[in-house]
Protein backbone atom coordinates (compact mmCIF):
# COMPACT_ATOMS: atom_id res chain seq x y z
CA UNK A 1 0.00 0.00 0.00
CA UNK A 2 1.65 3.60 -1.14
CA UNK A 3 2.08 5.95 2.06
CA UNK A 4 0.09 9.29 1.75
CA UNK A 5 -0.23 12.23 3.46
CA UNK A 6 -3.51 14.27 3.55
CA UNK A 7 -2.71 18.13 4.85
CA UNK A 8 -5.66 19.20 7.01
CA UNK A 9 -4.92 22.39 8.32
CA UNK A 10 -2.03 24.89 8.09
CA UNK A 11 -2.31 24.69 4.36
CA UNK A 12 -2.83 28.12 2.55
CA UNK A 13 -3.09 29.44 6.47
CA UNK A 14 -1.01 29.52 9.78
CA UNK A 15 -3.24 27.23 12.31
CA UNK A 16 -4.88 24.29 12.70
CA UNK A 17 -1.84 22.00 12.18
CA UNK A 18 -2.90 17.91 11.46
CA UNK A 19 -1.13 16.09 8.73
CA UNK A 20 -2.55 12.86 7.86
CA UNK A 21 0.04 9.32 7.41
CA UNK A 22 -1.98 6.51 5.79
CA UNK A 23 0.64 3.07 5.28
CA UNK A 24 0.36 -0.14 5.36
CA UNK A 25 0.32 -0.67 9.17
CA UNK A 26 -2.55 1.59 9.39
CA UNK A 27 -3.57 5.67 10.29
CA UNK A 28 -1.34 8.56 12.06
CA UNK A 29 -1.66 12.19 12.66
CA UNK A 30 1.34 14.44 12.98
CA UNK A 31 -0.64 17.17 15.02
CA UNK A 32 -4.31 18.18 15.36
CA UNK A 33 -4.60 22.46 15.78
CA UNK A 34 -7.40 24.45 16.25
CA UNK A 35 -7.57 26.94 13.50
CA UNK A 36 -7.84 30.61 14.26
CA UNK A 37 -8.76 33.51 12.58
CA UNK A 38 -11.90 34.84 11.05
CA UNK A 39 -15.19 33.49 12.18
CA UNK A 40 -15.71 31.22 9.06
CA UNK A 41 -12.25 29.52 9.16
CA UNK A 42 -13.23 29.41 13.12
CA UNK A 43 -16.00 27.40 12.49
CA UNK A 44 -13.76 24.38 10.93
CA UNK A 45 -13.30 23.28 14.68
CA UNK A 46 -16.95 22.70 15.28
CA UNK A 47 -17.62 20.64 11.52
CA UNK A 48 -16.74 17.43 11.05
CA UNK A 49 -12.96 16.21 10.76
CA UNK A 50 -12.18 15.22 7.34
CA UNK A 51 -11.20 11.80 8.44
CA UNK A 52 -12.76 9.06 10.97
CA UNK A 53 -11.44 10.40 14.25
CA UNK A 54 -11.56 6.82 15.36
CA UNK A 55 -8.86 5.58 12.78
CA UNK A 56 -5.57 7.48 13.43
CA UNK A 57 -3.69 4.83 16.54
CA UNK A 58 -1.54 7.74 17.07
CA UNK A 59 -1.30 11.38 17.04
CA UNK A 60 2.42 13.12 17.40
CA UNK A 61 2.64 16.52 18.67
CA UNK A 62 5.52 19.10 17.64
CA UNK A 63 4.49 21.30 20.45
CA UNK A 64 1.48 22.00 22.69
CA UNK A 65 0.44 26.04 21.20
CA UNK A 66 -2.99 25.58 20.72
CA UNK A 67 -2.76 25.60 16.45
CA UNK A 68 -0.67 22.60 16.96
CA UNK A 69 -2.96 20.97 19.88
CA UNK A 70 -5.67 22.21 20.45
CA UNK A 71 -8.13 20.02 18.53
CA UNK A 72 -6.85 17.23 20.58
CA UNK A 73 -9.84 17.19 22.90
CA UNK A 74 -12.51 16.91 20.43
CA UNK A 75 -10.89 14.29 18.21
CA UNK A 76 -10.92 11.73 21.58
CA UNK A 77 -14.35 13.09 22.19
CA UNK A 78 -15.54 11.87 18.96
CA UNK A 79 -13.68 8.40 19.37
CA UNK A 80 -9.94 8.63 18.98
CA UNK A 81 -8.11 6.12 21.25
CA UNK A 82 -4.76 5.48 20.74
CA UNK A 83 -1.88 7.57 22.04
CA UNK A 84 -0.64 10.99 22.00
CA UNK A 85 3.27 11.26 21.69
CA UNK A 86 4.93 13.96 22.85
CA UNK A 87 8.35 15.49 24.71
CA UNK A 88 8.07 15.95 28.39
CA UNK A 89 7.96 19.61 27.92
CA UNK A 90 4.98 20.25 25.69
CA UNK A 91 3.50 17.39 27.91
CA UNK A 92 3.75 19.55 31.02
CA UNK A 93 2.50 22.49 28.92
CA UNK A 94 -0.64 20.48 27.66
CA UNK A 95 -1.77 20.01 31.54
CA UNK A 96 -2.60 23.37 31.42
CA UNK A 97 -3.07 24.67 27.78
CA UNK A 98 -5.85 21.52 27.05
CA UNK A 99 -7.91 22.45 30.38
CA UNK A 100 -7.99 26.01 29.66
CA UNK A 101 -8.79 25.99 25.95
CA UNK A 102 -11.84 23.99 26.99
CA UNK A 103 -12.55 26.67 29.36
CA UNK A 104 -12.58 29.36 26.85
CA UNK A 105 -14.56 27.18 24.85
CA UNK A 106 -17.39 26.90 27.56
CA UNK A 107 -16.92 30.50 27.99
CA UNK A 108 -17.63 31.91 24.68
CA UNK A 109 -20.12 29.32 23.84
CA UNK A 110 -22.33 30.59 27.16
CA UNK A 111 -21.84 33.94 26.44
CA UNK A 112 -22.75 33.54 22.36
CA UNK A 113 -25.65 31.68 23.94
CA UNK A 114 -26.51 34.67 26.19
CA UNK A 115 -27.15 36.68 23.11
CA UNK A 116 -28.34 34.43 20.97
CA UNK A 117 -31.71 34.00 23.88
CA UNK A 118 -32.40 37.37 22.95
CA UNK A 119 -31.84 37.57 19.43
CA UNK A 120 -34.23 34.20 19.34
CA UNK A 121 -32.06 32.44 17.51
CA UNK A 122 -30.77 28.46 18.37
CA UNK A 123 -28.64 27.66 20.81
CA UNK A 124 -24.25 26.48 20.49
CA UNK A 125 -22.32 23.36 22.01
CA UNK A 126 -18.77 24.35 22.73
CA UNK A 127 -16.36 23.07 20.32
CA UNK A 128 -15.50 20.87 23.50
CA UNK A 129 -15.21 21.01 27.12
CA UNK A 130 -12.71 20.95 30.12
CA UNK A 131 -13.99 17.80 30.64
CA UNK A 132 -12.86 16.66 27.11
CA UNK A 133 -9.99 17.95 27.62
CA UNK A 134 -8.80 16.67 30.96
CA UNK A 135 -9.71 13.24 29.06
CA UNK A 136 -7.69 13.41 26.20
CA UNK A 137 -4.83 13.84 28.71
CA UNK A 138 -5.04 10.37 29.69
CA UNK A 139 -4.03 9.60 26.48
CA UNK A 140 -0.55 11.14 26.56
CA UNK A 141 2.88 9.29 26.63
CA UNK A 142 6.43 11.23 26.80
CA UNK A 143 9.09 10.62 24.41
CA UNK A 144 12.97 11.58 24.87
CA UNK A 145 14.71 14.15 22.02
CA UNK A 146 17.05 11.49 19.56
CA UNK A 147 15.64 8.83 20.69
CA UNK A 148 13.93 6.61 18.07
CA UNK A 149 10.36 4.76 19.36
CA UNK A 150 8.09 2.93 17.28
CA UNK A 151 4.86 4.82 17.37
CA UNK A 152 2.56 2.30 15.15
CA UNK A 153 3.94 -0.72 13.41
CA UNK A 154 6.25 -0.30 10.97
CA UNK A 155 6.77 3.67 11.78
CA UNK A 156 9.34 4.85 14.04
CA UNK A 157 9.90 8.05 15.07
CA UNK A 158 11.85 10.46 16.94
CA UNK A 159 12.20 14.60 18.09
CA UNK A 160 14.62 16.87 17.66
CA UNK A 161 14.59 20.56 19.28
CA UNK A 162 13.13 23.03 16.93
CA UNK A 163 13.94 25.79 19.24
CA UNK A 164 10.59 27.03 19.42
CA UNK A 165 8.95 26.69 22.83
CA UNK A 166 9.67 24.83 26.11
CA UNK A 167 9.45 21.29 24.28
CA UNK A 168 9.03 22.07 20.47
CA UNK A 169 10.36 19.34 18.15
CA UNK A 170 10.72 18.40 14.51
CA UNK A 171 9.63 15.20 14.08
CA UNK A 172 11.33 12.54 11.70
CA UNK A 173 9.52 9.57 10.65
CA UNK A 174 10.58 6.47 9.11
CA UNK A 175 8.33 4.34 7.22
CA UNK A 176 8.96 0.89 6.65
CA UNK A 177 8.62 0.19 2.86
CA UNK A 178 9.40 -2.53 0.17
CA UNK A 179 12.49 -2.49 -1.10
CA UNK A 180 16.00 -0.31 0.08
CA UNK A 181 15.36 0.81 3.57
CA UNK A 182 12.29 2.82 4.79
CA UNK A 183 10.36 6.18 3.42
CA UNK A 184 12.21 9.02 5.67
CA UNK A 185 9.84 12.03 6.31
CA UNK A 186 10.92 15.24 8.13
CA UNK A 187 7.96 17.71 10.00
CA UNK A 188 9.76 20.70 11.09
CA UNK A 189 6.53 21.98 13.40
CA UNK A 190 7.48 25.85 13.65
CA UNK A 191 11.31 26.52 13.71
CA UNK A 192 13.15 28.70 16.65
CA UNK A 193 14.37 31.54 14.91
CA UNK A 194 18.02 31.00 17.23
CA UNK A 195 19.62 32.97 19.52
CA UNK A 196 16.74 32.48 22.54
CA UNK A 197 16.83 33.34 26.14
CA UNK A 198 15.64 29.93 26.94
CA UNK A 199 16.85 27.27 23.97
CA UNK A 200 19.61 26.45 21.48
CA UNK A 201 19.38 26.55 17.79
CA UNK A 202 17.20 24.26 16.44
CA UNK A 203 18.00 20.79 15.23
CA UNK A 204 17.24 17.95 13.23
CA UNK A 205 18.68 15.60 10.91
CA UNK A 206 19.93 16.09 6.94
CA UNK A 207 19.13 13.63 4.37
CA UNK A 208 15.45 12.58 3.81
CA UNK A 209 13.23 11.72 1.01
CA UNK A 210 10.18 14.47 1.93
CA UNK A 211 10.37 17.86 4.19
CA UNK A 212 7.35 19.20 5.47
CA UNK A 213 8.39 22.79 6.17
CA UNK A 214 6.70 25.86 7.95
CA UNK A 215 6.32 29.11 6.50
CA UNK A 216 4.40 31.37 8.79
CA UNK A 217 7.85 34.53 8.00
CA UNK A 218 8.52 32.75 4.86
CA UNK A 219 8.29 36.41 3.21
CA UNK A 220 9.71 38.54 6.55
CA UNK A 221 13.63 39.02 6.49
CA UNK A 222 13.63 40.79 10.27
CA UNK A 223 16.75 42.16 11.37
CA UNK A 224 18.86 39.89 13.73
CA UNK A 225 19.25 40.90 16.86
CA UNK A 226 20.70 39.89 20.03
CA UNK A 227 19.46 39.36 23.56
CA UNK A 228 20.71 42.66 24.94
CA UNK A 229 19.55 44.40 21.19
CA UNK A 230 15.69 42.82 21.87
CA UNK A 231 15.69 43.91 24.99
CA UNK A 232 16.34 47.64 24.20
CA UNK A 233 13.47 47.68 21.40
CA UNK A 234 11.42 46.59 24.45
CA UNK A 235 12.81 48.78 26.74
CA UNK A 236 12.46 51.89 24.10
CA UNK A 237 8.24 50.74 23.34
CA UNK A 238 7.49 50.42 26.93
CA UNK A 239 9.07 53.69 28.25
CA UNK A 240 7.12 55.75 25.56
CA UNK A 241 3.72 53.46 26.75
CA UNK A 242 4.70 54.87 30.21
CA UNK A 243 5.15 58.37 29.27
CA UNK A 244 1.95 58.19 26.90
CA UNK A 245 0.26 58.11 30.64
CA UNK A 246 -2.01 55.29 29.88
CA UNK A 247 -1.89 51.49 30.03
CA UNK A 248 0.03 49.34 28.28
CA UNK A 249 -1.75 46.25 27.14
CA UNK A 250 0.15 43.61 25.92
CA UNK A 251 -1.73 40.83 24.29
CA UNK A 252 -0.60 37.80 25.69
CA UNK A 253 0.82 34.22 24.12
CA UNK A 254 0.61 32.71 27.04
CA UNK A 255 3.41 29.61 26.73
CA UNK A 256 7.14 31.11 25.83
CA UNK A 257 5.88 34.67 24.51
CA UNK A 258 4.72 35.86 27.96
CA UNK A 259 7.74 34.37 29.99
CA UNK A 260 10.58 36.04 27.85
CA UNK A 261 9.21 39.46 27.91
CA UNK A 262 8.86 38.62 32.24
CA UNK A 263 12.27 37.60 31.79
CA UNK A 264 13.54 40.68 29.77
CA UNK A 265 11.03 43.54 32.01
CA UNK A 266 12.69 41.80 35.37
CA UNK A 267 16.64 42.80 33.79
CA UNK A 268 15.77 46.12 32.54
CA UNK A 269 14.10 46.45 36.24
CA UNK A 270 16.71 45.40 38.18
CA UNK A 271 19.41 47.11 35.70
CA UNK A 272 17.33 50.65 36.14
CA UNK A 273 16.72 51.16 32.59
CA UNK A 274 13.04 51.10 33.19
CA UNK A 275 10.79 52.25 36.29
CA UNK A 276 9.78 49.46 38.51
CA UNK A 277 6.00 49.14 37.50
CA UNK A 278 3.08 47.11 38.68
CA UNK A 279 2.74 44.20 36.06
CA UNK A 280 -0.33 42.50 35.97
CA UNK A 281 -0.47 38.87 34.14
CA UNK A 282 -4.22 38.11 33.77
CA UNK A 283 -4.16 34.80 32.10
CA UNK A 284 -4.98 31.97 34.36
CA UNK A 285 -3.17 29.47 31.14
CA UNK A 286 -0.29 31.94 31.37
CA UNK A 287 0.32 31.93 35.12
CA UNK A 288 0.02 28.29 34.92
CA UNK A 289 2.79 28.13 31.79
CA UNK A 290 4.98 29.70 33.37
CA UNK A 291 5.15 27.10 36.60
CA UNK A 292 5.87 24.65 34.31
CA UNK A 293 8.97 27.18 32.87
CA UNK A 294 9.52 26.95 36.53
CA UNK A 295 10.50 23.30 36.84
CA UNK A 296 11.71 22.65 33.62
CA UNK A 297 14.20 25.94 33.61
CA UNK A 298 15.67 26.08 36.73
CA UNK A 299 19.01 28.18 35.81
CA UNK A 300 17.47 31.23 33.93
CA UNK A 301 17.39 34.06 36.68
CA UNK A 302 20.37 36.10 36.87
CA UNK A 303 23.29 35.75 39.55
CA UNK A 304 21.92 38.38 42.59
CA UNK A 305 18.62 38.92 41.54
CA UNK A 306 15.21 37.57 42.42
CA UNK A 307 14.07 34.59 40.23
CA UNK A 308 12.09 36.79 37.49
CA UNK A 309 8.48 34.82 38.09
CA UNK A 310 9.11 35.85 41.55
CA UNK A 311 8.50 39.24 41.91
CA UNK A 312 6.90 41.94 44.06
CA UNK A 313 5.76 43.74 41.08
CA UNK A 314 4.43 40.97 39.02
CA UNK A 315 0.74 40.12 40.08
CA UNK A 316 -0.96 36.37 38.80
CA UNK A 317 -5.08 37.58 38.17
CA UNK A 318 -6.63 34.93 38.37
CA UNK A 319 -10.23 34.97 38.98
CA UNK A 320 -12.72 37.24 36.68
CA UNK A 321 -13.69 39.60 39.82
CA UNK A 322 -9.41 40.16 40.17
CA UNK A 323 -9.30 41.05 36.36
CA UNK A 324 -12.31 42.91 36.24
CA UNK A 325 -10.96 45.25 38.90
CA UNK A 326 -8.06 46.06 37.06
CA UNK A 327 -10.57 48.50 34.73
CA UNK A 328 -9.76 50.95 37.07
CA UNK A 329 -6.10 51.23 36.70
CA UNK A 330 -5.84 54.49 35.02
CA UNK A 331 -2.46 54.87 33.75
CA UNK A 332 0.62 53.43 34.25
CA UNK A 333 0.67 49.89 34.74
CA UNK A 334 1.50 46.87 32.00
CA UNK A 335 -1.36 44.76 31.83
CA UNK A 336 -0.55 40.78 29.89
CA UNK A 337 -3.52 38.96 28.92
CA UNK A 338 -4.42 36.44 26.78
CA UNK A 339 -5.29 35.90 23.90
CA UNK A 340 -2.18 36.58 21.92
CA UNK A 341 -4.36 37.51 18.50
CA UNK A 342 -6.80 39.10 20.90
CA UNK A 343 -9.87 36.40 19.39
CA UNK A 344 -11.04 35.13 22.84
CA UNK A 345 -10.64 35.77 26.75
CA UNK A 346 -9.60 38.35 28.78
CA UNK A 347 -7.80 40.59 26.82
CA UNK A 348 -10.90 41.57 24.75
CA UNK A 349 -12.32 42.96 28.03
CA UNK A 350 -8.81 44.95 28.40
CA UNK A 351 -9.18 46.41 24.97
CA UNK A 352 -12.62 47.61 25.47
CA UNK A 353 -11.62 49.33 28.69
CA UNK A 354 -9.17 50.92 27.03
CA UNK A 355 -9.03 51.35 22.95
CA UNK A 356 -10.81 54.26 23.59
CA UNK A 357 -8.29 56.01 25.51
CA UNK A 358 -5.90 58.20 23.30
CA UNK A 359 -3.02 57.45 26.05
CA UNK A 360 -3.00 54.18 25.99
CA UNK A 361 -1.03 51.77 24.29
CA UNK A 362 -1.43 47.84 22.72
CA UNK A 363 1.96 46.35 21.98
CA UNK A 364 1.42 43.22 19.50
CA UNK A 365 4.14 40.69 20.01
CA UNK A 366 3.66 38.06 17.66
CA UNK A 367 1.88 36.95 14.58
CA UNK A 368 -1.92 37.99 14.06
CA UNK A 369 -4.23 35.64 11.68
CA UNK A 370 -6.20 37.26 8.86
CA UNK A 371 -9.65 38.33 10.59
CA UNK A 372 -8.94 38.75 14.44
CA UNK A 373 -8.70 41.39 16.11
CA UNK A 374 -5.31 41.55 16.45
CA UNK A 375 -4.85 42.13 12.72
CA UNK A 376 -7.32 44.56 12.59
CA UNK A 377 -5.84 46.91 15.15
CA UNK A 378 -2.50 46.48 13.29
CA UNK A 379 -3.76 47.05 9.91
CA UNK A 380 -4.87 50.71 11.55
CA UNK A 381 -8.80 50.34 11.62
CA UNK A 382 -9.80 53.18 13.59
CA UNK A 383 -13.15 51.37 14.88
CA UNK A 384 -13.62 47.91 15.94
CA UNK A 385 -16.50 45.52 17.22
CA UNK A 386 -15.70 43.94 20.65
CA UNK A 387 -18.98 41.72 22.13
CA UNK A 388 -21.01 43.49 19.60
CA UNK A 389 -19.84 46.36 20.43
CA UNK A 390 -18.40 49.94 18.75
CA UNK A 391 -15.07 51.19 20.26
CA UNK A 392 -13.24 53.79 18.87
CA UNK A 393 -9.43 53.24 18.04
CA UNK A 394 -7.87 56.19 20.12
CA UNK A 395 -4.76 54.22 21.34
CA UNK A 396 -1.78 53.98 19.89
CA UNK A 397 -1.02 50.76 18.35
CA UNK A 398 2.68 49.48 18.15
CA UNK A 399 4.20 46.03 17.16
CA UNK A 400 7.50 44.05 18.29
CA UNK A 401 8.38 41.53 15.80
CA UNK A 402 11.72 40.68 18.26
CA UNK A 403 9.80 38.56 20.22
CA UNK A 404 8.50 35.98 17.09
CA UNK A 405 9.01 32.26 18.05
CA UNK A 406 9.71 31.75 14.93
CA UNK A 407 12.47 31.83 11.89
CA UNK A 408 12.06 34.24 9.38
CA UNK A 409 12.96 33.93 5.70
CA UNK A 410 16.48 33.49 5.47
CA UNK A 411 16.47 31.31 8.86
CA UNK A 412 13.71 28.69 7.30
CA UNK A 413 16.28 28.68 3.71
CA UNK A 414 18.92 28.22 6.09
CA UNK A 415 17.19 25.35 8.22
CA UNK A 416 15.88 23.53 4.96
CA UNK A 417 19.46 23.91 3.08
CA UNK A 418 21.15 21.91 6.13
CA UNK A 419 18.49 19.29 5.66
CA UNK A 420 19.96 18.27 2.23
CA UNK A 421 20.03 16.19 0.34
CA UNK A 422 16.05 16.23 -0.12
CA UNK A 423 15.33 12.98 -2.27
CA UNK A 424 12.00 13.86 -2.72
CA UNK A 425 9.68 17.29 -2.34
CA UNK A 426 9.55 20.33 -0.21
CA UNK A 427 5.85 21.03 1.15
CA UNK A 428 5.60 24.70 2.48
CA UNK A 429 3.07 24.48 5.14
CA UNK A 430 2.01 26.63 8.40
CA UNK A 431 1.70 29.80 5.83
CA UNK A 432 -0.43 31.94 3.73
CA UNK A 433 0.08 32.18 0.22
CA UNK A 434 2.19 35.27 0.05
CA UNK A 435 4.75 33.68 2.15
CA UNK A 436 4.76 30.85 0.75
CA UNK A 437 5.10 31.82 -3.12
CA UNK A 438 8.10 34.08 -1.34
CA UNK A 439 9.83 31.38 0.92
CA UNK A 440 9.62 29.34 -2.50
CA UNK A 441 11.47 31.65 -4.55
CA UNK A 442 13.44 31.80 -1.88
CA UNK A 443 14.59 27.94 -1.69
CA UNK A 444 14.69 27.70 -5.12
CA UNK A 445 17.57 30.16 -5.56
CA UNK A 446 19.60 28.36 -2.85
CA UNK A 447 19.67 25.66 -4.54
CA UNK A 448 16.39 23.51 -4.07
CA UNK A 449 14.45 21.83 -7.54
CA UNK A 450 11.60 24.79 -7.54
CA UNK A 451 9.57 21.80 -9.47
CA UNK A 452 9.75 19.52 -6.29
CA UNK A 453 8.49 22.50 -3.95
CA UNK A 454 4.89 21.92 -3.23
CA UNK A 455 1.92 24.47 -1.88
CA UNK A 456 -0.46 22.39 -1.12
CA UNK A 457 -4.14 23.25 -0.05
CA UNK A 458 -6.38 22.41 2.58
CA UNK A 459 -6.93 18.84 2.24
CA UNK A 460 -4.92 18.11 -0.15
CA UNK A 461 -3.65 14.39 -0.32
CA UNK A 462 -0.35 13.55 -1.37
CA UNK A 463 0.50 9.90 -2.55
CA UNK A 464 4.58 9.66 -1.34
CA UNK A 465 7.52 6.88 -2.81
CA UNK A 466 11.25 7.59 -1.98
CA UNK A 467 11.98 10.34 -3.69
CA UNK A 468 9.09 11.08 -5.46
CA UNK A 469 5.31 12.35 -4.90
CA UNK A 470 3.54 9.78 -7.63
CA UNK A 471 -0.28 11.41 -7.13
CA UNK A 472 -1.61 14.20 -5.66
CA UNK A 473 -5.30 15.24 -5.04
CA UNK A 474 -7.73 17.19 -3.25
CA UNK A 475 -11.19 15.96 -3.20
CA UNK A 476 -13.19 17.76 -1.09
CA UNK A 477 -11.75 20.94 0.38
CA UNK A 478 -13.52 22.46 3.62
CA UNK A 479 -12.56 26.06 2.39
CA UNK A 480 -11.04 27.61 -0.53
CA UNK A 481 -7.53 29.02 -0.59
CA UNK A 482 -8.65 32.65 -0.60
CA UNK A 483 -11.16 32.53 2.30
CA UNK A 484 -8.37 30.79 4.91
CA UNK A 485 -5.70 33.64 4.61
CA UNK A 486 -8.29 36.57 4.33
CA UNK A 487 -11.25 38.69 6.14
CA UNK A 488 -14.60 36.95 5.70
CA UNK A 489 -18.15 38.56 5.76
CA UNK A 490 -18.41 38.82 9.41
CA UNK A 491 -15.77 41.09 9.26
CA UNK A 492 -17.18 42.58 6.41
CA UNK A 493 -20.41 43.20 8.61
CA UNK A 494 -18.80 44.56 11.42
CA UNK A 495 -17.13 47.33 9.05
CA UNK A 496 -20.20 47.93 7.77
CA UNK A 497 -21.86 48.42 10.83
CA UNK A 498 -19.12 50.99 12.17
CA UNK A 499 -19.19 52.68 8.62
CA UNK A 500 -22.77 53.26 8.41
CA UNK A 501 -22.54 54.65 12.09
CA UNK A 502 -20.18 57.08 11.25
CA UNK A 503 -21.88 57.87 8.08
CA UNK A 504 -25.29 58.66 10.02
CA UNK A 505 -23.22 60.80 12.57
CA UNK A 506 -21.49 63.07 10.02
CA UNK A 507 -25.01 63.80 7.45
CA UNK A 508 -26.93 66.99 8.00
CA UNK A 509 -30.12 66.49 9.71
CA UNK A 510 -32.52 63.82 10.32
CA UNK A 511 -34.06 64.23 6.94
CA UNK A 512 -30.68 62.98 5.14
CA UNK A 513 -30.21 60.17 8.02
CA UNK A 514 -33.70 58.37 7.28
CA UNK A 515 -33.18 58.99 3.85
CA UNK A 516 -30.21 56.97 3.96
CA UNK A 517 -31.78 54.19 6.15
CA UNK A 518 -34.66 53.93 3.60
CA UNK A 519 -32.17 53.15 0.44
CA UNK A 520 -30.80 50.56 3.02
CA UNK A 521 -33.82 49.13 4.02
CA UNK A 522 -34.70 48.43 0.37
CA UNK A 523 -31.46 46.88 -0.62
CA UNK A 524 -32.18 44.45 2.45
CA UNK A 525 -35.58 43.69 1.00
CA UNK A 526 -34.30 43.18 -2.67
CA UNK A 527 -32.00 40.97 -1.16
CA UNK A 528 -34.45 39.01 1.12
CA UNK A 529 -37.02 38.25 -1.89
CA UNK A 530 -33.82 36.94 -4.17
CA UNK A 531 -33.08 34.45 -1.11
CA UNK A 532 -36.84 33.46 -1.22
Amino acid sequence: MPVEIGFHGAAGGVTGSCYRIVHAGGVLLVDCGLFQGSRTVDELNRRPFPFDPAEPAAVLLTHAHIDHAGLLPRLVAHGFGGTVFATAGTAGLLDWVLPDSGGIQEGEAERLNRRNARRGRDMVRPTYTRADAEAALEQVATVDYRAWIDVVPGVRARWWDAGHILGSASIELEIDEPGDGPLRILFSGDIGPGDRAFHPDPEAPAGVDHLILESTYGDRERAQVSEEERRELLRREVAAALERGGNLLIPAFAVERTQEILYDLDILFDTGQLPVVDVFLDSPLAIKATDVFRTHLTEINHPGTPHPFRRANLHPVETVEESKRLARLHGGAIIMAGSGMCTAGRIRHHLKNNLWKAEATVLLVGYQAPGTLGRLLLEGRERVRIHGREIAVRATIRSLEAFSGHADRDGLVAWAAARRPVAGSVFLTHGEDPARATLKAALAKAGFDADRIRLPGLDTVATLARGAVTAERTDRPRLPAEVLADIDWHNDYAETVLDLSRTLDRMPDDAARRALLARVEKAIAAARGEAG
